[in-house]
């Protein structure tokens, strides 16, 4: 039994438990964690390297394939943001909008926001305008 093979695959298994913990990402790693485990018990059974990392591709493969749709599940839902949710909106003008003075500010929802206008217009304090888009910090609207 080579225990430096054992070793070799329980760091690498450590190494990849250590690189899925700290993605943002749902499962990057995780295969080959478990594809390393598996080819350390191959190592205690004292296959030889060449079995061990076939083992560890063959293995890493069958569990990306397998676990593959639920991958794409968590991944496929999308949940929108509250700028998405804003973009159709009404909002009152507070400060009038003039785009070539950069200026320009509008109450939605109860919170205050930098305006401009979306076809380039002015736009008096107190109008009813609706939401475009969102450009960063700044609402576009139109009346």
């Amino acid at each position: 039994m080579d225990t430096m093979m054992i070793v070799g695959w329980a760091i690498a298994f450590v190494f990849f438990i250590v690189v899925e913990i700290a993605t943002a990402s749902a499962l990057v790693s995780i295969w080959l964690a478990f594809g390393a485990l598996i080819a350390m018990f191959f190592a205690i059974a004292d296959f030889g390297f060449i079995v061990q990392l076939t083992v560890f591709v063959i293995a890493s493969v069958i569990l990306l394939i397998a676990t593959r749709p639920l991958v794409r599940k968590m991944q496929g839902e999308k949940y929108h943001t509250n700028f998405e949710l804003d973009i159709g909106k009404s909002a009152v003008v507070t400060e009038r909008i003039n785009n070539e003075l950069g200026e320009g500010r509008v109450k939605l929802g109860g919170t205050n926001w930098a305006a401009r206008s979306s076809d380039g217009s002015v736009i008096d304090e107190g109008a009813v305008v609706t939401v475009q888009e969102v450009d960063g910090a700044k609402l576009i609207v139109s009346k």
